[in-house]
């Protein structure tokens, strides 16, 4: 069971990367469009900007979700890690209990503030609710909390990522 979970976080944390890195892209794409319509066309066009907001959002929220499943996010661990052990693992509970507090409010309020704005549309993209622009508030909660679970259950997952130093190792055994 403990392995069926880890492979299905392992599948929701690829997913996250790989529609935080599509959005990051995007932005990438869209703010150099804007710049040459504004500069070099002397017309600028009015849908990058929002654009870009919009994709913010799903990039803030849906990476942070996969950055926290790593502990790749930024944090502050110096008196965390004067402690003895004993007091650090109830530390880290405590901040994973924190955590899940404010992924339930990412979920409850998200939701809610998805389902008000639903009917509403984007001045620039009228085919778009307002509401589809915030699901990643929700969605990147209940990632977030799922992340948590798996972290209080099974601890924290290994980096699929090698690290600099184990890259050079593993391509020069020899050393």
């Amino acid at each position: 069971m403990a392995a069926a979970f880890r492979r299905a976080m392992d599948a929701l944390y690829l997913l996250c990367i790989v529609v935080g890195c599509i959005a990051l892209v995007l932005i990438s794409a869209v703010i150099p469009w804007a710049v040459f319509t504004r500069y070099v066309l002397n017309s600028a066009a009015s849908w990058p900007e929002p654009l870009a907001v919009l994709l913010t959002i799903v990039l803030t929220f849906i990476g942070a979700a996969a950055a926290y499943r790593l502990n790749l996010h930024m944090n502050v661990a110096y008196f965390a890690n004067q402690l003895p052990a004993r007091f650090r693992k109830l530390l880290d509970l405590l901040v994973q209990f924190l955590m899940a507090l404010i992924a339930l409010f990412m979920i409850v309020w998200g939701e809610r503030l998805v389902e008000v704005t639903w009917y509403n549309t984007i001045a620039d993209f009228p085919f778009l609710s307002v509401g589809v622009t915030y699901l990643p508030i929700p969605i990147g909660g209940v990632c977030l909390l799922l992340f948590i679970i798996e972290r209080v259950l099974l601890g924290l997952p290994a980096d699929p990522i090698p690290q600099h130093g184990e890259a050079s190792r593993e391509a020069a055994p020899f050393d």
